[in-house]
């Protein structure tokens, strides 16, 4: 891409627009699209950066007298990077993918200008790649995220009284009996095997990072949504101390009203509601509507998810949920206790004779959902 003619801060606020687009239901093209322009506009800056500094180096070196013996060549040797442009560069990127190749984070830490504790920083561009992938899923995207170490205990009240007005000189408010249960995020592994030819093996730097990442994290932050999609269909009518309630509204099969008649049994605190289903149920939904000349959104103006774990309507059998609504933002967190990063293991002995190698992809999460009829099932009958 050919930024020659664009100013610095006309491409930021470019990179701001992108985050926003991304956000939004799109398709995977539009949203690689979205990143590889991302990781253009990053490269671009940092190019930028780094002319400035230079020539602001060899300014001072002119002002100094000293440029009769400082050539252009030792002023880039001497200046110093900071630790972004380090990591947006490219030998840092290409000792990057040998580190996750490896596991030897030396030829990472030798280029850092500052001593780094921990795991090594990854580049700009592979954060961008975990951000949209986590955000590429209708549901995961909408999910509270919390970064807390350990089992996070999330406590909700199962019943109490309302707030009272009291007067002066009135009689005192008399006191809440309330009843307190606790929901438990306890963290899993969620890991995603994927098997790579040699070639792919051999890939440098970007393009290797590119293809692992892009494919295995895609893949972990789905298993993600499907595993609160599995929680919420467990969920019971009823609160506990250890369970929140998620009603159910029974019905033979959906239709242009079923949203709306459901959305009666949640909690008046569920605001940013969205409904989440099979992508055939929503077809068959929309086109009933159609036939019918139905001017009117069946799904009351509200987003749709979509996920594969609920059957379509039209195939669901007594007692599945074909349909859940509610509010992913305030009825369900993901707790990362070791960051949203990915961690990657290599094994190039297992499938050695096939001349592949296993890559696995893991991430550590806790999932739960933390709030009493935020969501509603609908569930055949």
């Amino acid at each position: 891409m050919d930024f020659t003619n664009i100013e610095t801060q006309a491409l930021e606020e470019r990179k701001a627009a992108i985050a926003t687009e991304a956000t939004e239901d799109r398709s995977v093209e539009e949203l690689t699209a979205l990143k590889d322009e991302l990781c253009a506009i990053n490269e671009e800056i940092g190019a930028r950066k780094a002319a400035e500094a230079e020539r602001r180096t060899i300014a001072e070196s002119i002002a100094q007298g000293a440029a009769e013996t400082i050539t252009i060549n030792e002023v880039k040797q001497e200046r110093k990077m900071d630790n972004i442009e380090i990591r947006n560069s490219k030998p840092y990127i290409d000792a990057f993918a040998e580190y996750i190749k490896t596991g030897n984070d030396t030829e990472c830490r030798a280029l850092l200008t500052e001593n780094v504790t921990g795991t090594v920083p990854v580049p700009e561009f592979v954060y961008d790649i975990v951000k949209t992938a986590w955000e590429r899923d209708g549901i995961t995207r909408r999910v509270r995220k919390a970064y807390l170490k350990g089992n996070l205990k999330v406590s909700f009240e199962i019943s109490g009284s309302d707030a009272s007005i009291h007067t002066e000189g009135g009689d005192p408010v008399a006191e809440e009996n309330l009843v307190l249960g606790v929901v438990t995020l306890t963290p899993v592994s969620i890991k995603k095997w994927v098997g790579i030819s040699d070639e792919v093996m051999d890939m440098r730097g970007t393009d290797f990072l590119n293809y692992i990442y892009d494919e295995i994290t895609y893949r972990i932050a789905k298993k993600a949504a499907d595993t609160l999609i599995e929680q919420i269909v467990a969920c019971g009518t009823v609160s506990t101390t250890t369970q929140v309630s998620v009603p159910v509204v029974s019905t033979a099969s959906v239709g242009i009203a079923t949203v709306v008649s459901a959305m009666g049994a949640l909690a008046e605190s569920a605001s940013e509601n969205v409904v989440i289903l099979n992508r055939q149920t929503e077809a068959d939904i929309r086109a009933a509507a159609l036939s019918a000349n139905y001017f009117l959104d069946p799904f009351a103006g509200l987003p749709t998810a979509h996920t594969s774990k609920l059957p379509a309507a039209s195939a669901a059998t007594t007692g599945q949920t074909m349909m859940i609504i509610g509010d992913l933002g305030n009825g369900a967190l993901m707790n990362f206790p070791a960051g949203d990063g990915i961690e990657f293991k290599f094994d190039d002995v297992t499938l050695m004779t096939s001349d592949l190698i296993r890559i696995l992809g893991r991430q550590y999460v806790g999932i739960g959902v933390v709030a009493p009829n935020h969501f509603v099932k609908v569930v055949k009958n």
